[in-house]
C-alpha cells in the first residue's frame, strides 16, 4: 500500500509544526524544508485546518501552528481524513469494479482485513510518537530554535473538525 502524496504532506506538515518551537510558521518555510511545491502545500494547509488539527493567520505576521497538542494527534485518523480512497486491489470499489470473479473471490475480504490492520496500527500513534527526536528533526529541517518568531496579535480561531 502507499499512501498519496497528498497524505504524506499532510504528515510532513503537522511534523515540522510539531517540531517548530517558535511561535508561527509559514506555508514558504514549510515547502522550502521538504523541498515541495509551496501551491500544492498551500491546499494540505487548508485541508488540516478545515479537519481543525492547524490554526493559520493571514497577514504580515500570520502563518500557521499546531490547534491541538501532538499528542492528541492520531496518525491514523490524520490518514483517515487525508486519503481519498483506501482501494487495495480494484474489488474493494465494487461501484468501479470490473472484476469477474468478484462475486466468488475471497481477495477483498482478505485485503480489508488488512487494511483495517494498517489503520489498526496507526491508530496506536500520536504526532508526538514520531517527533521524539525533535532537536534532531530540527536541525534536519533546518528550524531555528534560538529566536522566536514575532505573533501575529491575535490567536486563531480553531477550527471545528470535518
Amino acid at each position: 500500500m502507499q499512501l498519496t502524496r497528498y497524505t504524506d504532506y499532510s504528515l510532513r506538515v503537522l511534523i515540522f509544526l510539531a517540531v517548530d518551537s517558535r511561535s508561527i510558521a509559514t506555508t514558504d518555510e514549510v515547502a522550502s524544508a521538504y523541498g515541495i511545491s509551496a501551491p500544492h502545500l498551500t491546499k494540505v494547509v487548508k485541508h488540516l485546518v478545515r479537519l481543525g488539527y492547524v490554526e493559520s493567520s493571514r497577514g504580515r505576521n500570520g502563518g500557521m501552528r499546531l490547534a491541538l497538542p501532538p499528542g492528541e494527534i492520531v496518525l491514523g485518523d490524520v490518514v483517515r481524513l487525508s486519503e481519498e480512497r483506501f482501494s487495495l486491489v480494484e474489488c474493494l470499489s465494487p461501484e468501479t469494479s470490473e472484476c469477474c470473479i468478484q462475486s466468488a473471490c475471497g481477495l477483498a475480504q482478505v485485503m480489508d482485513e488488512a487494511l483495517r490492520a494498517f489503520l489498526s496500527v496507526l491508530d496506536r500513534y500520536t504526532l508526538a510518537d514520531v517527533v521524539r527526536r525533535k532537536s534532531r528533526l530540527q536541525q534536519l529541517l533546518q528550524i531555528e530554535t534560538s529566536s522566536p518568531k514575532p505573533a501575529s496579535g491575535r490567536r486563531p480561531s480553531k477550527q471545528a473538525r470535518a
